[in-house]
């Protein structure tokens, strides 16, 4: 199974190709640039390198949401092209299922949080169960958009070492440092933000289990109305 992948969701550009257990390239890079002028060239990019031959791939997986608007509308967009053309399903993955896979094995609880603005956070709850052949990832709260100080709480009720990651860590790491009353810890660098292999790898399994959908079909999630939307809101609600 040949999966093709790409992350736009948060401030990484992320792209991956994975060949059932081998991760074949993932081209990532955060530095200053819009996702429309790297997303496409780092495709290419990988094309070129491998020799790839786009038409050989079972599907494109994306980082469905949340995250942000501008960011998930190119992702959507690429990946929609790509399954137009190629004539390939799409795997949504949620993104931060997909950020949380990062830490694959850990036997701590892991929270990732993407800042979402107005003191809220992209985040959910995992943590991995261990089988025979690995670790099954098992969600304990489903993604959503929250108040960091919610999550928080629910984290201290669970009562077990958390990791956290996440563009939202230098953001509330003074906060978590107050509320946050379990043991917990920060994701090094090299898995601290979006990957696109990890979406590559969720991608495999959930298209496997037939969780894909065509290109017509996709949409991003976006859990919460954008800034234009909710000022559009507020001046219908004025007058």
């Amino acid at each position: 199974m040949k999966i093709l992948a790409l992350d736009s969701s948060g401030l990484v550009a992320s792209a991956a190709l994975v060949e059932d257990d081998n991760l074949i390239a993932e081209y990532t890079i955060q530095y200053k640039k819009t996702h429309s002028q790297t997303l496409l060239p780092m495709l290419e990019a990988i094309r070129n390198m491998v020799e790839l031959d786009l038409h050989t791939v079972d599907a494109v997986a994306v980082a469905a949401g949340p995250g942000s608007f501008t960011g998930l509308r190119i992702g959507s967009a690429t990946a929609k092209g790509l399954a137009f053309v190629l004539d390939k399903p799409i795997v949504p993955v949620p993104t931060v299922d997909g950020l949380a896979y990062q830490m694959y094995g850990t036997d701590a609880v892991v929270c990732p949080i993407m800042d979402a603005r107005r003191s809220q956070v992209y985040t959910g709850i995992y943590e991995f169960l261990a089988k025979e052949d690995g670790y099954d990832m098992r969600v304990i709260k489903e993604q959503c958009a929250v108040a960091f100080d919610d999550i928080a709480q629910e984290l201290n009720d669970i009562g077990r070492k958390v990791v956290f990651l996440g563009d939202g860590v230098p953001v509330f790491r003074d906060r978590m440092a107050e509320v946050v009353k379990v043991p917990y810890l920060l994701a090094p660098a090299h898995r601290s933000r979006q990957s696109a292999a990890c979406i590559a790898v969720l991608g495999s399994l959930y298209y496997a289990e037939g969780r894909m959908e065509s290109g017509a079909e996709h949409a991003p999630v976006y859990l919460r109305l954008s800034q234009a939307e909710r000022e559009r809101a507020g001046r219908m609600n004025e007058t």
